[in-house]
């Protein structure tokens, strides 16, 4: 009888412990967080110049960097958490990291799931081609092999215009197939596709589908958070941050909404 009641006294010690650490890691104004005094955010590492590896392993690019820009605002540190990119939603959702800062662009079906901030960049998806190539325009995609990323909004609008798609990790994965010889066409951020011909990929721009907004996702468990995130990207915008970090990468601004 003893031993029984001292198990239950463990069990109500621990539960009371357990409790105590997780309400250590909520903060004043409501918002949760992984690890006090952190932000977890995460982000693929295969999606350059947005987010790629350094030699050390740790993620460098324009996400990551507004990634820990948003840290330093609210004044929490920056820890990097890499995911593939298929896997991010699922990841924040399941409270594998507090937010993902991995170029997602804002649509209604993963907007069922997670808490999407304003967009800190603007964008669309654009065709690209071996220079030799006959496609032009949607048109004509009718039938062609188009490559995409995994879990990217862009293998949904492949599939409004071809039946035939093929899948990689990675957008930069697949323009390097395409300019390789492989596929028709690849259907990718117009920004990354920009940057791989820079890079030196025998691949063209065609015609640019349409217009997206790029956003930082967020549980739907923590809209705190998501309030602190979308203060934190105001004035981020208010004092130039974002747009020097994207002309560090980019040559241009791609945190203003185009006209």
């Amino acid at each position: 009888m003893c031993k029984r009641l001292l198990g239950v006294s463990f069990l109500v010690l621990l539960v009371g412990v357990l409790g105590a650490c997780a309400e250590k890691d909520k903060l004043q104004d409501g918002s949760e967080l992984i690890n006090e005094g952190e932000f977890v955010f995460t982000a693929s590492g295969e999606f350059k110049p947005f987010s790629y590896l350094q030699d050390d392993l740790t993620m460098t690019g324009f996400d990551i960097e507004v990634g820990e820009a948003l840290a330093k605002e609210m004044g929490l540190k920056p820890v990097q958490k890499r995911m593939k990119f298929k896997g991010i939603v699922e990841g924040v959702k399941t409270g594998r990291a507090d937010a993902a800062v991995a170029s997602h662009t804002i649509n209604p079906q993963r907007s069922k799931h997670v808490l999407f901030s304003t967009p800190y960049y603007y964008s669309g998806p654009q065709i690209f081609t071996r220079p030799d190539s006959t496609i032009k325009t949607t048109a004509d995609l009718k039938g062609k092999e188009v490559a995409v990323a995994k879990g990217s909004t862009y293998a949904d609008t492949a599939q409004k215009y071809t039946n035939n798609i093929k899948m990689y990790d990675s957008d930069i994965t697949a323009l390097k197939a395409l300019s390789s010889g492989r596929h028709d066409a690849v259907i990718t951020d117009f920004v990354t596709g920009k940057s791989a011909k820079k890079e030196g990929f025998k691949i063209v721009p065609q015609q640019l589908i349409e217009r997206s907004e790029q956003a930082v996702v967020i549980s739907q468990d923590n809209p705190a958070l998501h309030k602190k995130i979308n203060k934190a990207l105001q004035n981020l915008r208010k004092d130039g941050t974002l747009k020097k970090i994207s002309h560090k990468y980019f040559g241009q601004d791609i945190t203003t909404q185009p006209e």
